[in-house]
């Protein structure tokens, strides 16, 4: 029963949509087990980039099943308007794609209060979120007064639940807001048309995904964000609201543990994070620019400018750790060039006390002073390299120092977007 999990294993933005795409020609399902809409994974098709928020980064493999599990909260509309998107490029969706029916709803009250409690926030509270509304869908869903995809089959219960969220919602939206109130009828009309056009993706997907892995059929579990912003395993509260971590795959798809094979972790030969929170290697002058200019590092999603440093392998342990990784995607190492030195961080110092492991509470962090160790750029292209043996001598002490500093095998090793850009390190 093999299932193999890719994840990000720094803040998000890792990679992991290529990777995905990659991994894809050898398996026969890809599931998206957490995250919604806010998550862009940047895949190349014929040439032309293409970024994907709910969709599976496997839609592109024409023999591909794609599953968008029960952990995943799912804006209807942005989906259907990936799955336009896709079929504008020929490439049929229909009898490929699943949702569960388990899965929950992003509704308009979830996206409005998203964008006005960020906007209210002062700077310290500030989370830098997308204002997609994935945070307070995933508050309802805790809270047990989401509305799930199979709620929408009955319009008079459908239309119950709205009625009784928006009595609560609504006050807020008036007295702390001072916002416009929103109409359960106009949302049950809309949601029922919404109903029409994704029943035909709908099932039950954890009894799909059991019945291909009794068949021996490899799935790819595809998460969002990256580990660093789980909401339990991550720098909270500057995190996501859900568990982009490996366990996740398990409760976001309705899978047995027995079932993964193995997990894979994608980070890029360098560090990056969007929002607010801390971030140690984080690098305001010129190396952050250079990264950011040279990485095209901008959010898939939002456009924002991410912040950029070296590369963290006091953090990767942690994250090797906890979720059980085993190889290493290496992301966008051509980025690095063009440096004469570049730096890996080896732990944390703080007030002179060296820390013996990761420590995730936010005002530890914004405090610390990362340890760095320097190692001789290649100033060379690597951009057309095919093999581990084509890379420039110090590119490889490089790869070979980031791999062993941070626990794991090194896999894989992206030197460009495209598929062919990829080094596939046999161990």
């Amino acid at each position: 029963m093999p299932v193999d999990i890719i994840i990000g294993a720094q803040w998000g933005d890792e990679g992991k949509g290529k990777i995905v795409d990659l991994l894809s020609e050898d398996a026969s399902i890809v599931a998206r087990y957490q995250g919604g809409a806010n998550a862009g994974h940047t895949v190349i098709y014929r040439g032309a980039q293409y970024v994907l928020h709910q969709i599976p980064s496997g839609i592109f493999h024409r023999r591909i099943r794609c599953i968008i599990g029960n952990g995943v909260v799912v804006d209807p509309e942005a989906l259907l308007q990936e799955v336009r998107k896709v079929e504008s490029l020929r490439i049929n969706v229909r009898g490929r794609l699943f949702i569960s029916h388990r899965a929950h709803l992003i509704m308009p009250y979830h996206k409005l209060l998203d964008l006005l409690a960020e906007e209210s926030a002062d700077g310290g509270r500030r989370i830098g979120t997308t204002g997609r509304g994935i945070g307070p869908a995933y508050t309802d869903k805790v809270a047990r007064s989401g509305i799930r995809i199979v709620d929408l089959l009955s319009p008079a219960r459908l239309k119950e639940k709205l009625t009784h969220n928006l009595s609560e919602k609504n006050r807020l939206i008036r007295r702390i807001y001072g916002k416009e109130e929103l109409d359960a009828d106009a949302i049950v009309a809309e949601y029922v048309k919404f109903d029409k056009r994704i029943d035909p993706f709908v099932t039950d997907t954890s009894l799909f995904l059991s019945r291909a892995l009794r068949e021996g059929k490899v799935v790819i579990a595809e998460g969002a964000q990256g580990a660093l912003l789980d909401v339990d395993h991550g720098t909270y509260p500057f995190v996501t609201s859900s568990n982009p971590t490996a366990g996740g795959a398990c409760t976001g798809l309705g899978i047995p543990p027995t079932s993964i094979r193995t997990v894979l972790g994608v980070a890029k030969a360098y560090t990056t994070r969007v929002g607010e929170g801390p971030f140690p290697t984080e690098d305001l002058g010129t190396v952050g620019e250079t990264l950011r200019l040279t990485g095209g590092e901008f959010g898939a999603t939002t456009g924002r400018p991410r912040r950029c440093g070296w590369y963290d392998a006091f953090a990767m342990q942690y994250v090797i750790r906890i979720n059980g990784i085993e190889g290493l995607a290496i992301t966008k190492l051509d980025v690095l060039d063009r440096f004469e030195e570049i730096r890996i961080c080896t732990g944390y110092r703080t007030n002179g006390k060296t820390w013996k492991s990761f420590p995730t509470e936010p005002e530890v962090l914004s405090q610390t002073v990362p340890v760095y160790e320097t190692f001789p750029g290649w100033r060379a292209s690597t951009r057309s390299a095919r093999s581990y043996g084509e890379l420039p001598r110090n590119a490889r002490r490089y790869l070979r120092a980031l791999a062993e500093l941070s626990g794991a095998r090194l896999s894989y090793v992206s030197v460009g977007p495209s598929r062919r850009e990829t080094i596939h390190i046999l161990p």
